[in-house]
């Protein structure tokens, strides 16, 4: 069951809340993702002038979520996420980013937030950085993925698949309470709980 709520009519956060009744889940604790989402917010198309980006939230058997730091601000821990190609299906851009970043390929999309997430940049950072993506942008609109990792820790590398340079420094598999003390940008994590059997 994959179920989509909001907590409240002044609250702009949506809810994923994930739960199976096959065997393998059972135990699982439900994840609930929280998403900030902008009033420009859309179901199915990213405002004019913003740059398409995918994010990936992934979990693992145990419920913990995957989390790394930044290379060059290693302060800085975030989920993959990164730029769509041109006419790139959006679930496909999320598993690319995962393979690039992680070099994760054993991986499920279990859950899709539906809305397009906006955030503005600055006019030094759109300008900085129109520099690396060739077009200058207002901002970036994301579509958030949640993905089960289905593989063995061995398979992460932060080297990723040898086709982009390196983001990350090193990584954790975080409980939800070290997300939400981490405050990472548009995305956290709400408590969990563990599914009535």
């Amino acid at each position: 069951m994959v179920a989509l709520g909001v907590f409240g009519p002044n609250y702009p956060y949506y809810s994923i809340e994930i739960s199976s009744s096959t065997p393998h889940w059972r135990g699982l604790p439900l994840l609930s993702c929280l998403f900030r989402a902008s009033s420009s917010s859309s179901m199915e198309f990213p405002p004019e002038g913003y740059r398409r980006n995918v994010g990936i939230c992934l979990f693992n058997s145990s419920g913990k979520i995957f989390a790394a730091s930044r290379l060059n601000r290693p302060e800085i821990w975030e989920m993959p996420q990164g730029g769509v190609n041109e006419g790139e299906d959006l679930k496909a851009a999320a598993r690319r980013e995962l393979t690039e970043e992680t070099g994760v390929i054993s991986a499920e999309i279990v859950a899709e937030l539906p809305y397009w997430l906006t955030y503005d940049l600055s006019p030094e950072a759109s300008i900085k950085l129109s520099q690396h993506w060739g077009v200058r942008y207002k901002g970036q609109a994301q579509k958030w993925f949640l993905l089960k990792f289905t593989g063995k820790d061995e398979e992460i590398n932060l080297l990723g698949d040898g086709t982009e340079r390196q983001e990350f420094g090193k990584w954790l598999w975080m409980s939800i309470e070290q997300i939400l003390e981490l405050e990472m940008g548009m995305m956290a994590m709400l408590s969990s709980r563990m599914k009535p059997n």
